[in-house]
């Protein structure tokens, strides 16, 4: 006969990870800091206009695969007035390839419409304003202000996300507690490019099924239990397409 204490369904054990110390959070950004100097989105955009739709664009979606998609759209279509004379027929013909394409085509027709009646045609510097327009959350907006207006923001992607928690920089059961937390833990000094440096670190490094830990440049900092390499490596090299945005022109 079993016992009470054997006969109780074992609860499912929580995996938890230590946060990082101050100091642990300084040398990070500093590495970050030390490896990527002045670092870069990975979107193509010529205005603040055609990031904001970029952006738009990029939800659920490749930055390499938006670039080829608004190549074309972008080189007859730079402004709202532009975008809304093509339509939204044409438009959703030049972002087929995208994910979603017939309701970010909708989108994109809607917010170049709105900028038009109701801010003379300019993307605005700030969030409240953004997030007004169709098609653009807080992260978007983020991104844009971050990008475009230099502000310090965050958007909390799902490489940031997946980062933030795996390393222990910044826990939290959604986008929202983790932007909040990097908002508040991240020094000052290294606010205006920590977004780019957490997503790259993300997609390049810290990657969703098998992270690289043998290059990774803050493994000796990282709490996640489950490396796949524990001694950190000396400064990586960039990934390609870095590589080849830094390549000076002729």
């Amino acid at each position: 006969m079993p016992t009470a204490k054997s006969s109780q369904a074992k609860k499912p054990v929580r995996r938890r990870w230590s946060k990082l110390k101050k100091v642990e959070i300084e040398e990070l950004f500093s590495r970050f800091e030390q490896q990527r100097p002045d670092p870069k989105g990975e979107l193509d955009y010529s205005n603040a206009y055609t990031l904001l739709v970029a952006v738009v664009l990029s939800a659920q979606a490749t930055d390499v695969g938006v670039n080829k998609a608004t190549g074309p759209l972008f080189a007859i279509a730079d402004s709202p007035e532009k975008m809304v004379a093509l339509g939204e027929d044409t438009v959703r013909d030049y972002i087929k390839t995208i994910g979603l394409y017939r309701n970010k085509a909708k989108n994109v027709i809607l917010l170049s419409q709105k900028l038009i009646d109701e801010f003379g045609s300019e993307v605005p510097a700030d969030r409240d304003a953004l997030v007004s327009l169709p098609g653009v959350g807080r992260k978007t907006a983020n991104v844009v202000l971050n990008i475009f207006f230099g502000q310090s923001t965050i958007a909390v992607d799902t490489h940031i996300f997946r980062l933030s928690n795996r390393v222990g920089l910044a826990p939290g059961k959604n986008v929202d507690d983790v932007e909040l937390a990097l908002d508040k833990i991240i020094p000052p000094a290294f606010k205006r490019h920590s977004h780019h440096w957490l997503i790259l670190h993300g997609r390049y490094i810290c990657k969703a099924r098998k992270p690289d830990c043998k290059k990774c440049i803050i493994a000796d900092l990282c709490k996640f239990k489950e490396k796949t390499y524990s001694v950190p490596a000396p400064i990586v090299e960039l990934s390609s397409y870095e590589n080849k945005q830094q390549k000076p022109t002729a």
